[in-house]
């Protein structure tokens, strides 16, 4: 089955969750370990043996179509198929329905880190029925769609559960085997609460009418759902713990790395610098001197981190600069950001609580008791600046000199610190020099 089999990528979405950083790009193109996600999506597609595959692509589609191409570097052909109304995923599988033909298919959603095993796990339940949802078991089910299983048979979905749904229980991993019933299904499925057209609702549709749909297990660590900024700062972790280090570019005498590194062709770590691994840097990149990269950092293309900077645990972005005197932890920094001398993101809170963030309009708990900042594309700060943990800014903001930034900055906002001076006579009490 698998040699014929077709896959559909989901990928037409804004990504609003994804706020500041999926403004200026899909949601889909945002870097783990110097890559974009998806590809690690098509990857694992290719090695599960997957061989056509259709990409639904809507916000920002021709930025997706220009990274991943017709797929023959992955030995696939990569077709793209336009939604032209992003109103939810039910509607956006069935602009592949004409393409698909009449056989059974495979759907992913786009904003998955999975794994090969993840893939052939669906492939394998797919022996018994042609409908077929992978299923994982999680903590927390209300940040997901929980899934309700009777031996291997789904019997109920629901796709925004409950809040108070903390414990252990099964969840939608987004992967799924159909047949041509889906689509008449979805052309019975109405909006739901979030004015879509969700594909749960049209799977669940057809377990009412008694359509038979098996649940696949897959492993919670063999997948990830990257619906909200900081589970970014995860799938890096994830990918980094576990890839080839090779170090291509060039390493001055007096520096030091421990650990695996992934140093591309071009990249420099300059002498007096000390990186600890696993971490990743990008071509054209140049950390230090007497800069300090820690555990779980990825770096992208022609960044720097400067003399006396230290970053942990985070993604810097393309073209960003950090020339100097910061440090930036447990952060996402998007492109061509510049932070001047002194810039800090505190990251732990003085109660050393989870860190909470605003995210359309709801404060949620990101789960982390370390969180740093969410920067979007093109921010810049003035010296000395200070962003409090999970504090999100908006692209092409400006924070100046000073500022302690508390709250979340919009997109193309300023924000300046007003001084207030006191002027007195010394009077010759403080400072006043000596001489013989």
């Amino acid at each position: 089955m698998v040699a014929d089999l077709k896959a559909v990528i989901l990928a037409a979405g804004e990504g609003t969750r994804m706020w500041p950083l999926a403004t200026t790009k899909p949601k889909h193109l945002l870097p783990i370990a110097g890559r974009p996600s998806i590809l690690f999506l098509i990857e694992a597609l290719a090695g599960a043996g997957i061989k056509e595959v259709f990409i639904i692509v809507g916000f920002k589609g021709d930025l997706i179509q220009s990274v991943i191409g017709d797929g023959a570097k992955y030995g696939q052909n990569i077709e793209y198929l336009r939604q032209p109304k992003w109103t939810g995923t039910a509607s956006a599988l069935n602009v592949a329905r004409e393409s698909i033909g009449d056989t059974a298919f495979l759907v992913v959603y786009g904003d998955l880190l999975v794994s090969q095993s993840s893939i052939e796990a669906v492939l394998e339940k797919s022996r018994e029925c042609t409908r077929v949802m992978g299923v994982a078991r999680v903590t927390n089910q209300f940040q997901y769609g929980v899934v309700e299983i009777k031996g291997d048979n789904v019997t109920r979905i629901q796709e925004k559960p409950n809040r108070l749904m903390t414990g252990e229980g099964w969840v939608n991993t987004g992967i799924y085997i159909f047949d041509q019933e889906i689509f008449h299904s979805i052309k019975g499925t109405g909006r739901s609460r979030r004015s879509e057209y969700e594909l749960t609702t049209s799977l669940q549709r057809m377990v009412d009418q008694g359509e038979e749909v098996k649940a696949a297990t897959i492993s919670r660590e063999e997948w990830m759902d990257i619906g909200r900024p900081w589970d970014l700062l995860e799938a890096n972790e994830r990918i980094l713990m576990n890839f080839t280090p090779q170090v291509k570019g060039t390493v001055e005498p007096g520096a030091t790395i421990k650990g695996p590194l992934w140093l591309e062709e071009t990249a420099c770590v300059k002498s007096g610098s000390y990186i600890e691994g696993p971490a990743y840097i990008g071509a054209g990149s140049v950390v230090g001197p007497n800069a300090r990269i820690r555990p779980c950092t990825s770096v992208g293309n022609d960044v720097v981190v400067g003399a006396s900077c230290e970053v942990k645990n985070s993604i810097v972005m393309n073209g960003s600069r950090i020339p100097h005197l910061s440090y930036v932890g447990d952060s996402i920094i998007g492109e061509r950001c510049n932070l001047a001398a002194g810039t800090i993101t505190a990251n732990i809170r003085l109660d050393e609580a989870i860190v909470k963030v605003k995210l359309k309009g709801k404060v949620l708990s990101s789960g982390r008791r370390k969180l740093g900042t969410i920067v979007g594309d093109g921010v810049q700060t003035g010296i000395n600046a200070s962003i409090m943990p999970g504090v999100k800014i908006g692209p092409g903001s400006f924070i100046g000199p000073g500022v302690v930034v508390y709250k979340d900055v919009e997109t193309d906002e300023m924000i300046l610190a007003r001084q207030s001076l006191v002027r007195k006579l010394n009077n010759g009490r403080v400072g006043r020099m000596s001489g013989d």
